[in-house]
């Protein structure tokens, strides 16, 4: 469980927040600039709250006192531009948090394999990232977030660079792989399609507030 208690002045207005993100997939929905991504970014500690509380389970993130640096939450941020590094190949990028966190080679290949494997794409292990089409990057992004077993994932805008022919496929997938997982999952969208698509817990934000919580009705595809 994540819990968030935050204010934040930004340059137009004060992101203030008061949540909680439950095991399984919470969306965070709202139009362009109205705080979604700062909120993500503030859970993985990569901007730290002007005050509040940060929470993960029984550990606290941010605080008055306290500030634990993204590296150590445990917390997966897949980046709106997926973020791999150009100079490795798939299965370096999707091995590459185990890598820093010292595990040998052949156990991190292996867990890197496994999730390619379970991700469709275990063919482009040595593939580079410029060779890739945006869904395959997509889930080369995922998998690399996945392969260290965080406590939590957050999803920043997952689908938008992708063609419209590949979004709906690359969708299904995603979805199927998070309904597996048994952690919080934030999944930041200004697209109503994910909203329909993954029938999930709906938190709507708007120039820092949040709205009352509602809920879509789940995909049947």
């Amino acid at each position: 469980m994540i819990r968030v208690e935050v204010r934040t002045h930004l340059r137009e207005f004060t992101l203030t927040i008061a949540a909680t993100f439950d095991r399984g997939v919470t969306v965070l929905a709202g139009p362009s600039g109205a705080g979604k991504t700062t909120l993500l970014r503030t859970i993985a500690g990569l901007t730290r709250p002007g005050e509040g509380i940060v929470q993960l389970d029984d550990a606290i993130l941010d605080d008055r006192a306290h500030h634990v640096r993204p590296y150590h939450r445990n917390i997966a941020y897949v980046f709106q531009d997926y973020a791999l590094f150009p100079h490795l190949d798939v299965l370096a990028n999707v091995g590459y948090g185990l890598a820093a966190r010292g595990i040998a080679r052949a156990h991190r290949d292996a867990v890197a394999r496994t999730w390619l494997e379970r991700l469709g794409i275990d063919r482009l292990a040595h593939a580079r990232p410029r060779a890739l089409s945006g869904g395959e990057r997509q889930r080369v992004a995922l998998a690399r977030a996945l392969a260290w077993e965080p406590r939590a994932l957050l999803l920043d805008e997952p689908f938008s660079a992708l063609d419209p022919a590949t979004r709906a496929a690359v969708r299904r997938t995603v979805r199927e792989t998070l309904g597996a997982l048994d952690v919080p999952v934030v999944l930041v969208t200004h697209d109503e399609a994910d909203i329909v698509e993954f029938g999930a817990r709906v938190l709507r934000i708007e120039r820092g507030l949040l709205s009352p919580e509602t809920r879509a009705a789940p995909s049947t595809s």
